[in-house]
């Protein structure tokens, strides 16, 4: 259950009711010694407002992120589909840019590297911020066809997409190498976005959990308190993604509170409680709400809906329903 309390004419923050989280670690011997070794934006909606922790006084703030992919094909598309994406912000009710108020949903764009820079100049003046879908974790040498987290920082990008599924997939970007390039994005004082979810043959063999558990453990393995503050994650459940599949409502937000607690194993509960999570896979207008009346999902990270301005702004006003 949720409560709604009414701190201006227009503005309504939801608060979810005082409950502990009652999720019980189903770990195996071995992810279990991994798991304890620890270690803006613009736009708007005023429906669905801050998230509460559960018991500590701890707010979250919703944040929205576009993932273009290798989309779209040339850089008027590109620019294209940012003028539109802010045109039709403007024309929404219910928004409001950052300087205005702090209670916004953080909106974050990723083009492909080619169009960060003028997508930037065309997004910041709305409070948009851009990222990089992926960076290398060396600082600069051979290594052809690589970027460099300086490089990504010195165009304006705040955040950094580690260890998306189609990265970890096609690309083999393994575990290991996935840490290294977190502790380098936060090294370099951006955020990154850390992307975990198991694939649809581990989600027929029911070990979602242990699968989450694993990649938490390893991806932030090094990774301080203090640095996880600047740390978003994103629950992607591979099957879910590109597939127009969408993981139930419900069973998403028992994924996002399950990852709370091994977070809570590996740092404290406030810890646990502050970070944002995501959700990614196949969200659409039509999904959006569902997800963002859960308690625990902070955010959407949208694939294929990105593309289409009208699809992502209505995603990025959300209108969360209380349960």
């Amino acid at each position: 259950k949720k409560q709604s309390l009414v701190v201006t004419s227009s503005l309504t923050i939801i608060i979810p009711s005082s409950s502990l989280l009652h999720t019980t670690m189903k770990l195996s011997l071995a992810l279990s010694t991994l798991a304890v070794g620890g270690a803006s934006a613009f736009s708007v909606n005023q429906n669905g407002g801050l998230r509460t922790s559960t018991q500590l006084n701890v707010f979250r703030q919703p944040i929205m992120a576009g993932n273009w992919k290798m989309n779209p094909t040339t850089e008027s598309d590109a620019l294209n589909l940012a003028i539109g994406f802010c045109a039709l912000v403007d024309t929404l009710e219910d928004t409001c840019g950052l300087d205005e108020s702090d209670t916004c949903t953080e909106v974050v764009l990723f083009p492909p590297f080619p169009f960060i820079s003028k997508v930037k100049d065309i997004v910041q003046e709305k409070g948009i911020t851009v990222g990089a879908q992926q960076v290398y974790y060396e600082d600069k040498g051979a290594f052809t066809g690589s970027v460099a987290a300086s490089m990504v920082k010195s165009v304006g990008c705040e955040y950094v997409l580690c260890g998306h599924s189609e990265r970890r997939t096609l690309f083999s970007d393994s575990d290991v190498n996935i840490n290294a390039k977190v502790k380098k994005v936060l090294e370099f004082g951006m955020k990154p976005i850390l992307c975990i979810g198991e694939t649809q043959e581990e989600y027929d063999l029911g070990i979602t959990e242990e699968v989450c558990a694993m990649q938490v453990s390893k991806d932030l393995a090094g990774v301080s308190k203090k640095d996880l503050e600047n740390v978003v994650l994103a629950y992607e459940p591979v099957w879910a993604i590109g597939t127009g599949l969408v993981c139930d409502a419900e069973d998403a937000n028992k994924v996002h509170k399950f990852i709370r607690t091994v977070l809570a194993k590996m740092y404290d509960e406030e810890a646990a409680q502050s970070i944002r999570i995501q959700y990614g896979g196949s969200v659409t207008p039509e999904s959006v709400d569902g997800l963002m009346a859960m308690s625990d999902i902070d955010g959407c990270l949208v694939g294929g809906a990105s593309l289409f301005s009208d699809k992502f702004a209505r995603i990025c006003n959300f209108k969360a329903t209380e349960e």
